[in-house]
């Protein structure tokens, strides 16, 4: 009877896998089909959490105001109103119709086109000072890659940074969804390797 529990759990395992890479396949081609649909959700997913980051940044800085110093207090207090501020005016702006909900959503993807621009300079900048170690390479690449997917999206009209995140959503579910199903593979129970 103990030797059935593996093999049941490894079949739970591989169909549980198998359905979550199906699910992120889908998900994914959806975003990359609707893309400023996609976008406009991953934005008021951030707004979200920008809210409930601040909510509990505020909790948690008065619970432990006594142990912390009182400026130390004070600005803990300070970035966590800012997160509430943000992701509140953020679910304002799509309240209030479409024109201010894209405006978020161009803004958004032009922040995370900055990011990409710094991740891709410190990413080469790393990479060029290992030139020591064999992978080296790799990681000037992915500087690079990187450096001018933030040029790209940067210097992007409005229509296109309202379609951004959508496709950068969609292509990152595809690509796990291929890697979920390619992993599943590779679950086999004791009958099936014979």
């Amino acid at each position: 009877m103990a030797s059935d529990q593996p093999g049941l759990d490894l079949s739970s395992l591989r169909s549980f896998t198998i359905a979550e890479g199906i699910l992120l396949l889908v998900l994914g081609v959806l975003a990359l089909i609707f893309p400023v649909l996609a976008s406009a959700w991953i934005t008021v997913v951030v707004a979200l959490a920008f809210l409930v980051g601040g909510i509990v940044g505020w909790v948690n800085s008065l619970n432990r105001s006594r142990s912390l110093s009182r400026w130390h207090t004070f600005w803990r207090l300070v970035v966590s109103t800012l997160f509430v501020v943000t992701g509140g005016w953020i679910i304002q702006q799509f309240s209030a119709g479409i024109v201010p909900a894209a405006a978020q959503v161009a803004a958004l993807a032009f922040a995370i086109g900055i990011v990409f621009l710094v991740e891709g300079v410190v990413a080469a900048v790393v990479a060029l000072s290992h030139r020591q170690m064999a992978s080296w390479g790799w990681g000037l690449a992915n500087g690079v890659v990187t450096f001018i997917l933030g040029l790209i999206i940067v210097t992007m009209k409005d229509g296109g940074l309202l379609s951004v995140l959508g496709i950068l959503v969609g292509i990152s579910f595809l690509f796990s969804g291929i890697d979920l199903l390619v992993f599943s593979a590779a679950f086999h129970s004791p009958d099936e390797s014979r």
